[in-house]
């Protein structure tokens, strides 16, 4: 578990790493070029899990379980928003349903904390909560990533699956997603990407999706334009800062 400067949490939790690229979503992929240092400084849990492509480093499409990990929310007492696998994806089809399972059970024991789970593979995460018919925890929020309207079907997959809290990340937004369906959808993420190879945003994607968040009362929040340096870029839209979380509901 590690404190983190994502602006819609305050901290990360990565029982698992690893991954595979999918979608162009996937194609500039922070956690690729962190878990290419990681190894770089010898950390063993990120030991083959990227390989170099050119002149970058991109996923193998290996993941590790890290069972060591699985306590470390037990441990902390002070409530907390984590982001659960910043590294990996808890629902690539090489983990487990029974470790999935057990990071289920830490969840459910620490019910101070706030759970968000992201994912690029809805389906399997609704074909593995309601076959394991794991709990529907209050305090869990799933969510799924949607880059651009080649994947908006990722959003019927999100809205099929048991959860108190559903939300989507736009981020990297690299196309127009105007035809998004969020009913069901309490909160919605909106980011450009960062980093070198940073692909451009248009504010108009941004404007779109916020115009479909007020008509489905979803929670809207705008995370950063992006580019090479995102800090200059900043995250203000219209002249304010979207920060809106999701409502507290219940069953």
């Amino acid at each position: 578990m590690a404190d983190t400067t994502i602006e819609w949490t305050d901290a990360t939790w990565n029982p698992v790493a690893g991954c595979a690229v999918i979608t162009p979503g996937c194609t500039n992929c922070y956690a690729m070029r962190m878990a290419a240092r990681l190894e770089a400084m010898g950390v063993p849990k990120y030991e083959g899990l990227t390989r170099k492509s050119g002149d970058r480093y991109v996923w193998t499409g290996k993941v590790r379980l890290d069972e060591a990990s699985l306590a470390i929310p037990l441990k902390w007492r002070k409530p907390r928003k984590i982001f659960v696998n910043s590294m990996s994806d808890l629902f690539h089809v090489d983990v487990p349903t029974d470790f999935i399972a057990r990071v289920w059970a830490v969840m459910e024991q620490t019910p101070q904390h706030t759970y968000q789970i992201l994912t690029k593979r809805p389906e399997r995460m609704r074909e593995v909560l309601v076959a394991l018919d794991l709990p529907v925890l209050p305090h869990v929020w799933l969510g799924t990533s949607v880059e651009d309207s080649a994947v908006l079907g990722r959003l019927d997959d999100l809205r099929a699956t048991p959860a108190i809290i559903r939300f989507v990340s736009f981020e990297p937004l690299i196309g127009s997603v105007a035809k998004a369906d969020l009913s069901g959808i309490h909160w919605a993420i909106i980011g450009g990407e960062s980093g070198p190879r940073a692909r451009p945003m248009n504010p108009e994607w941004v404007e779109e999706i916020q115009l479909r968040c007020r008509s489905t009362r979803t929670a809207f929040f705008f995370k950063q334009w992006g580019g090479r340096n995102k800090k200059a870029a900043g995250r203000s839209l219209n002249g304010q800062e979207w920060n809106e979380l999701p409502e507290s509901v219940t069953l």
